[in-house]
């Protein structure tokens, strides 16, 4: 082997030992980091179990409107009919 292969072995050893070191520190920095997110988070049982929150919830946004029964709104003499409880409702406060 020649002093020049030897150099060049040299190098290839010392930059595949930089890249293992690299590589272990990232991974243990990752871990560290996953640690840390791990104890702030809370787990999902923990939520619907322990503190007995419902799975889902309904918003009355989202609810079906029931058109049954129309509302009946006067505004100067003049009649207006509703089908929205909530808008009927909403419309006589603030007139």
């Amino acid at each position: 082997m020649t002093e020049y292969e030897a150099y060049q072995e040299h190098i290839r050893y010392a930059h595949n030992a930089y890249c293992r070191i690299v590589i272990r520190h990232a991974s243990f920095s990752a871990a560290r980091m996953l640690v840390t997110r791990w104890k702030r988070e809370l787990s999902f049982e923990y939520l619907t179990e322990e503190k007995f929150v419902p799975f889902s919830t309904t918003d009355e946004y989202f609810s079906v409107p029931d058109y049954g029964e129309p509302y009946l709104f006067s505004v100067r003499g003049q009649t207006v009919l509703l089908d929205n409880c909530a808008l009927a409702t909403a419309l006589p406060a603030s007139a």
